[in-house]
């Protein structure tokens, strides 16, 4: 599994600790340092089932900076998959990339009900 993340982020850090309280493998991607393409966004977005808009950090300084939250609903999602390549710190953390499966946040009872 692939764990996507902010390693200064409390979430990203209790996620961390309940992944290997459970013994589970998975490789790190620091959110910031190397973030998501468009590609990878897209392909995420898609095996998540997930609307768009839950992949953006909306408490995040950038989202409010940008005045996102009135912005999205105009945007396309060509163009909401562009910006959100632009700058790991827009992308909702952390997430968790696995066989036909994509959790964005951390909502333990989701991940609980994925993983067990």
């Amino acid at each position: 599994m692939l764990f996507v993340c902010y390693p200064k982020c409390t979430t990203c850090q209790k996620a961390k600790a309940w992944l290997e309280g459970r013994g589970l493998a998975f490789d790190v991607r620091d959110i910031k340092t190397d973030r998501p393409t468009e590609a990878e966004l897209r392909q995420w977005h898609e095996r998540s089932g997930l609307p768009l808009k839950r992949f953006f950090n909306t408490s995040g300084l950038q989202y409010k900076a940008l005045g996102l939250k009135d912005k999205l609903p105009q945007m396309s999602e060509d163009e909401q998959f562009a910006l959100l390549s632009t700058d790991g710190m827009l992308v909702k953390r952390p997430i968790l990339v696995g066989d036909g499966f994509v959790l964005v946040g951390f909502k333990e009872s989701e991940w609980e009900a994925r993983l067990g």
